[in-house]
C-alpha cells in the first residue's frame, strides 16, 4: 500500500487556509496512486489552547474531509481541535476514499506540560480501522510517550500513526521514541509532524516511516511536502514469525506488580 506523510507547515487559527494546505496535498498524493495519506496532530489550527478559535463543528470539518477524500479518491488520516462545551477534543480521524468514518479518535494523553489537560478533554478509547488488509491505529503527539497503550493497539494494528505537533527542541526524543515503538510492538509506527512556527514554537518535521525492526525508511528532514513509501503487511508478518516478542509478555503480572 502506498502511504503519504504530509509534513506541512500550519496557518496559526486559520482553518481556511490549512484547509486548502490539505486539499493541495491529497491532490498532488491522489495523482502518484497514493492510497492514505496522514496529516499532523491541529493541522486545521495549531496547537492551540484558545478553544474560541475554534469555530467550526466536528460534523463541518469530517463533512469537508469527506468531500476532499472521495473527490480524489483516497483514504484520509487528518487532526484536528474542536470545542465541546466548555471544552476543547483534540481529534484524530480516519475516513475513507468513499467517505466513511473508519476512525475517530480522542487523545487519550493531554500535554499537561503544555497547559492542554485544562483545555480538553481525555479521550477513554483506542480506535482501530481496516484499510485494505492493514489493521491501523491512530495515536496523538504526546501519546507516543506512553507504551502501554502502544502494546494494546499492536495486538491488532499493523500500523500506529502519531499525528504530531513536536517542537524541535526535543527532537531528539520524537525520533528515538517512534523507533522504539516500532522495535517493541513489531508493527509499523509512521510519525506525522508539522514544521514552521507557532505560538512561538518552532517546528522541524522529522516526519518518518519506522519499520516493524525500528529502521527509517525515509530520510530526515524539515521541508514542507509529502513523503511517500510502499507499505508491505508480509514485513510484519516476517518479524513475528522469526521472533515473535507478544508471546512472552506477562500482562496479568505487569498489572499485578503495578499494584493493580
Amino acid at each position: 500500500m502506498l502511504v503519504a506523510l504530509a509534513q506541512m507547515d500550519l496557518a496559526w487559527e486559520d482553518f481556511n487556509t490549512n484547509i486548502n494546505r490539505v486539499e493541495t496535498f491529497t491532490k498532488e498524493a491522489s495523482s502518484k496512486n497514493v492510497e492514505l495519506i496522514l496529516f499532523p496532530e491541529m493541522c486545521l489550527s495549531g496547537f492551540t489552547n484558545n478553544i474560541s478559535s475554534l469555530e467550526k463543528s466536528e460534523d463541518e470539518i469530517i463533512e469537508t474531509i469527506k468531500n476532499i477524500a472521495v473527490n480524489n479518491k483516497i483514504n484520509i488520516g487528518l487532526g484536528f481541535a474542536i470545542k465541546v462545551d466548555k471544552k476543547g477534543e483534540n481529534k484524530y480521524t480516519i475516513i475513507s476514499k468513499s467517505g466513511e468514518v473508519l476512525a475517530n479518535y480522542t487523545k487519550i494523553h493531554p500535554f499537561t506540560f503544555g497547559g492542554e489537560d485544562k483545555i480538553y478533554s481525555k479521550g477513554d478509547h483506542i480506535d482501530i480501522c481496516k484499510i485494505n488488509e492493514f489493521k491501523i491505529a491512530p495515536f496523538i503527539c504526546y501519546d507516543l510517550r506512553f507504551p502501554e497503550i502502544f502494546q494494546i493497539a499492536s495486538k491488532e494494528a499493523h500500523i500506529i500513526t502519531v499525528g504530531a505537533s513536536w517542537p524541535k527542541a526535543r527532537e531528539d526524543h520524537w525520533i528515538s521514541l517512534l523507533k522504539a515503538r516500532a522495535i517493541e510492538n513489531q508493527c509499523y509506527i509512521f510519525g506525522i509532524n508539522r514544521i514552521g512556527v507557532g505560538d512561538d514554537l518552532e517546528y522541524n518535521g522529522a516526519s518518518v516511516f519506522v519499520s516493524p525492526t525500528g529502521e527509517f525508511l525515509n530520510d530526515v528532514n524539515s521541508k514542507e511536502g509529502i513523503i511517500i513509501k510502499n507499505i508491505e503487511l508480509d514485513k510484519i508478518n516476517k518479524v513475528k514469525k522469526q521472533f515473535n516478542i507478544k508471546k512472552d509478555r506477562r500482562e496479568e503480572l505487569y498489572y499485578k506488580l503495578g499494584g493493580n
